[in-house]
């Protein structure tokens, strides 16, 4: 019996917006489930030249609803790309698991989980959600590397008026970009597969690349733009962890991770500790080189214990770390910040700062309290008595030049210089190679 493999419904359309050319080869297209074909279509093919497994759910086939047989299809595809080490692209939109009384739906989806979980930091997962993903395909997308949302898809456990929308999937740090289409949001995926390595045993892409043009300014945007080659910025994350920045670029035509660990002195809370330490475990399990730039006054303290447990998981996620790390102090480097992405407990490969850079244990202006209060006495203008002494705080003791001495950096380096000394560390640390300690994992509390 001729089976029509309904070669016009929107899973394929998607999937030729993601294969170059739109060519693709499906597989097990004639599998069935529940007398129809499986709602979800599984296939192969090429994306910028690099070989890509991916699936695209189809709702038009008994409603996307996921059984034993289309968790057979997709557990098969995290099993060839284990095997031959390529990124695989999930395409999200089902109305969930066929309910019949059974634990057969749980069964499914666990066969799934699993077979992500084991190619994880392998190879590259990139999940596209284009429509609803509910429930255990909620675990199953957020297993990935990055999630992709439409700005009118659906993620949740459990339905919710507010809390299932991409725009709320976004400030919870779920989402890693919101699209306004599935043509822009697999465009993004694309992307995303051209700049990664294709595995955790591949080199880092290379590419034909343009300087910018200079920038002047030392805001992180001038910053970024100044050490990047042209055109080559993917932010990942922007609307999570508003003080801080992450995102791919390539410097030198080469893939690099950038980090900020503030913004224009901004504090860290929670949720940019959490957004940072998630990019830094990222680049590393594919060994990209990450570069930090940091500039904040430390680490916000309005809810003590879980700012202390969110700068411990990113600390030891940087220490951890065996990728090339560089840092290079932009602004002020307050308090744990320093120790966490930049100092010595971080493992920094290269530590740099520009010459009017900030480095202390403390706010400056608590500094000062501490250790100057008895210059404040008999001032008769305390304010501008403090501000003099914050100065020759930051120029003294707190200055680059200070932290250079006592080998706290490596080098001073002007803004302008920027791009020159990070093609230039980033290309002696290439060959970077470090043995770690035998064991299973680390133990920290996340």
């Amino acid at each position: 019996m001729q089976i029509d493999k309904n070669t016009n419904s929107q899973a394929r359309e998607r999937l030729s917006l993601l294969f170059d050319d739109g060519i693709y080869s499906e597989i097990n297209s004639m599998v069935k489930e529940k007398d129809a074909l499986t709602g979800v279509i599984s296939a192969y093919g090429y994306v910028n030249g690099n070989a890509v497994y991916a699936f695209s759910q189809d709702k038009s086939l008994n409603s996307g609803a996921v059984g034993a047989a289309q968790a057979d299809k997709i557990a098969k595809l995290y099993e060839l790309a284990a095997k031959t080490g390529t990124p695989i692209v999930g395409i999200h939109d089902s109305n969930g698991a066929f309910m019949d009384g059974t634990a057969a739906s749980l069964a499914a989806y666990g066969k799934m989980l699993g077979a992500s979980s084991v190619i994880s930091g392998v190879v590259p997962q990139i999940s596209v959600i284009a429509g609803t993903c509910a429930g255990t395909a909620a675990m199953l997308a957020c297993s990935s590397d990055f999630v992709i949302m439409t700005k009118d898809s659906e993620f949740f456990m459990a339905p919710n008026s507010s809390s299932g929308s991409a725009e709320a999937a976004a400030k919870s740090g779920i989402a890693s970009a919101v699209c306004d289409d599935d043509k822009a949001a697999i465009e993004k995926a694309r992307d995303l597969v051209n700049i990664l390595p294709v595995n955790n045993l591949a080199p880092v892409p290379m590419f034909e690349f343009a300087e910018n043009s200079p920038v002047s300014g030392t805001d992180l945007k001038s910053i970024i733009n100044s050490a990047a080659d042209a055109d080559s910025e993917i932010e990942i994350s922007a609307e999570f962890g508003n003080a801080s920045y992450t995102g791919f670029v390539t410097i030198g035509g080469a893939t690099a991770g950038i980090a900020a660990a503030g913004k224009e002195g901004s504090k860290l809370n929670s949720d940019d500790c959490a957004k940072l330490a998630r990019f830094m475990r990222t680049c590393d399990a594919f060994s990209i080189p990450v570069v930090t730039f940091v500039n904040s006054e430390g680490f916000e303290d309005a809810d003590a214990v879980s700012s202390i447990k969110a700068m411990t998981t990113l600390a030891n996620s940087y220490s951890e770390a065996t990728t090339v790390k560089i840092a290079v102090v932009t602004g002020k480097a307050v308090g744990p910040v320093f120790a966490a992405v930049a100092g010595n407990s971080s493992n920094s490969d290269f530590t740099y700062a520009y010459p009017d850079a900030v480095i202390a244990p403390v706010s400056s202006a608590a500094a000062v309290e501490f250790m100057w209060h008895d210059k404040l006495k008999g001032t008769d203008n305390l304010e501008s008595a403090r501000n003099e002494l914050i100065s020759e705080y930051e120029k003294t003791l707190a200055s680059a030049e200070t932290a250079a001495e006592n080998n706290f950096i490596d080098d001073i380096i002007d803004p302008s210089q920027t791009r020159n000394v990070l093609v230039s560390a980033l290309d002696i640390l290439s060959g970077k190679r470090v043995q770690k300690l035998p064991k299973k994992h680390n133990n920290i509390q996340f």
